[in-house]
């Protein structure tokens, strides 16, 4: 095959296998992500047939990833965080530290040495953060307590990886690897080295939270509007991705976080604008389309022989995933007095790896601290246990069934305290948001109520004149119009009255209605002065924005065009009434 198609043939193909293996998966009972892993396998370099570019196709999986982080990001908040900072951050340290350990275990068990067993400890220890979030989003608990609590836990495990990823290059040589000649091998200097490495690292990344907290809600949301302003359906769904990619890309390359974390703090950004929903609805078809190539990647690079060359190695593997991991979180959401439904739900959650596991283990292998098997063991646990999740999350569920039903009064008041502090927090945020959007909501119905033409255009033409208008005031006996002046926009009365002064009388217009249409249909000057009668709240549509708004609403133009004509007509007709009278 043509190398310039690489990218055309990884994906159309991977698409293929995975719709088709997922259809059948589901048509089996089983979840649609097995059939994609499957997928994954028969394209990968490990089985006969056709080979996908891995290369191409892992990168194209971060981008799923991004996307994915991206949308969890739109419907979070730093107050979120802030919020269940007390369960997640003890959480997911303790955990990273009890599954390191366990896996160091495993690694002298194996042969292998205290730097093997380091890597192969954390690469064990991490959650994978697509199966999560699909989890969460099949079972409607994004925005529950629960949710919020395992997305923030997730975050601080990306964290301390990024720290990881940052420190293992020059600890390599201390931990039996190849050292990196980019630190510096003088043993004096090694120790003054690791620490500048590492406080370097937590200074970008609290540079990085720093502007994504108070710098970014200014301006994202600002870039935004101005987008939305220009009416292009295209250039603003274009923008919500460059705006995704751009800071998952920047953050990246500048501060040294993951695409994903710095995707996931693109979207809680981006929340702080009215218009995240819209982003939220344009951002998803991509998201569902590359996170499932985040699963045939992930089933390419498994070597299927490592079940064959040492099953009780991948069984103790999975057991460390899926049963140690779990009774740790669920161990340590007890010690922090949360409730028992809490940390089954979180253990049952996090009970599988993925990309950060990924990750760690290739960066390993270079350093020469892992063996390859170490990563085959790792894949095949990654595989593994992402297919057996959805089991795993079953009998989550049915243990919290059983010890409800088996001791009512300790499932009900244990943690109870704590569980409706946190539920207490995250209401109020959760208010305080939908407040927002409820006012918004709420101006977007008096819009149509005031102004019933507006009903014509669809939604998002609505927030977009929403965008356009600015608002202007008047106080009673103030000139709003001056005849023969050349029109600046179209006047819309939100509140008060006006009176538009002709030659023989006055016309008086309120609420609902408005003027200075004339002018911009025809391109000529003021025909009459309007005065304020009263105080007055106006929606001012100016010339280039009305020119481009209804040059993109016909239906609308066409309205307001007849709305204008019967009114000079009108005033035609009263004039020569008034000098047929005069005649007479």
């Amino acid at each position: 095959m043509h190398q310039e198609v690489g990218l055309i043939a990884t994906v159309a193909v991977g698409f293929v296998f995975a719709a088709v293996l997922g259809y059948l998966a589901d048509r089996l009972r089983l979840p649609p992500l097995v059939g994609y892993l499957v997928a994954g396998i028969m394209i990968g370099s490990y089985t006969p047939g056709f080979v996908a570019d891995g290369e191409l196709a892992s990168q194209l999986a971060e981008m799923g990833v991004i996307l994915l982080m991206f949308g969890v990001g739109l419907h979070f908040s730093t107050s979120d965080l802030l919020a269940v900072r007390g369960v997640a951050v003890p959480g997911a340290l303790g955990r990273i530290l009890f599954a390191t350990l366990i896996g160091i275990g495993l690694a002298f068990w194996l042969g292998w040495g205290l730097g093997a067993g380091l890597v192969f400890g954390l690469s064990l220890s991490v959650a994978s953060t697509v199966v999560l979030l699909k989890a969460l989003e099949e079972q409607n608990m994004v925005d529950s307590v629960d949710g919020r609590v395992a997305v923030g836990w997730l975050i601080v495990e990306d964290l301390a990886m990024v720290l990881a990823l940052v420190l293992l290059p020059p600890l390599a040589g201390l931990l039996g690897g190849h050292a990196d000649a980019a630190s510096g091998s003088a043993a004096g200097t090694e120790g003054i080295a690791i620490a500048l490495t590492l406080a370097m690292t937590l200074l970008k990344v609290g540079a990085f939270a720093g502007m994504a907290i108070f710098i970014g809600p200014k301006v994202v949301p600002w870039v935004l509007t101005l987008v939305a302003r220009t009416g292009s359906p295209e250039l603003f769904t274009l923008s919500v991705l460059a705006i995704a990619l751009g800071i998952a890309f920047g953050s990246a390359e500048i501060f040294g976080v993951s695409f994903a974390l710095g995707a996931f703090f693109a979207g809680v950004v981006m929340s702080e604008s009215h218009l995240s929903h819209r982003a939220a609805a344009d951002s998803l078809p991509l998201q569902n389309a590359f996170s499932v190539l985040f699963f045939v990647s992930v089933g390419m690079l498994f070597d299927p022989s490592i079940l064959v060359r040492d099953p009780i190695a991948v069984v103790a593997v999975l057991a460390l995933i899926i049963v140690a991991r779990s009774v740790i979180a669920f161990g340590i959401v007890l010690l922090l007095r949360y409730p028992i439904g809490m940390g089954l739900s979180i253990a049952a959650g996090l009970a599988q790896i993925g990309e950060f596991s990924f990750i760690l283990a290739g960066l390993g292998v270079s350093l020469g601290l892992l063996p390859r098997e170490g990563q085959d063991l790792i894949l095949a646990g990654a595989i593994l246990s992402i297919t057996l999740n959805p089991l795993v999350l079953l009998a989550g569920e049915g243990l919290q069934k059983s010890i409800r039903s088996a001791w009512p009064s300790l499932s009900k008041k244990y943690g109870k305290r704590n569980h409706d502090k946190l539920s207490r927090e995250l209401a109020i945020i959760q208010t305080r948001n939908e407040e927002r959007n409820r006012q918004h909501q709420l101006e977007m119905q008096q819009l149509i109520e005031t102004f019933p033409m507006f009903a014509q255009v669809s939604e998002d033409s609505q927030e977009e004149l929403l965008l356009l208008f600015r608002p202007k005031s008047a106080s009673p006996g103030e000139r709003v119009v001056r005849a023969g002046d050349r029109g600046d926009g179209m006047y819309f009365i939100s509140s008060g009255a006006v009176e538009v002064q002709l030659e023989d009388e006055n016309v008086r217009l309120e609420a609902g209605a408005f003027f200075g249409e004339m002018a911009l249909l025809s391109g000529g000057r003021r025909t009459a002065d309007v005065v304020a009668v009263d105080f007055c709240e106006f929606l001012l549509l100016e010339r280039r924005d009305f020119n481009m708004f209804m040059a993109r609403h016909p239906a609308l133009r066409a309205a307001v065009s007849n709305m204008a004509r019967e009114r000079t007509e009108m005033n035609v007709s009263r004039r020569r009434r008034d000098q047929s009278l005069d005649a007479t």
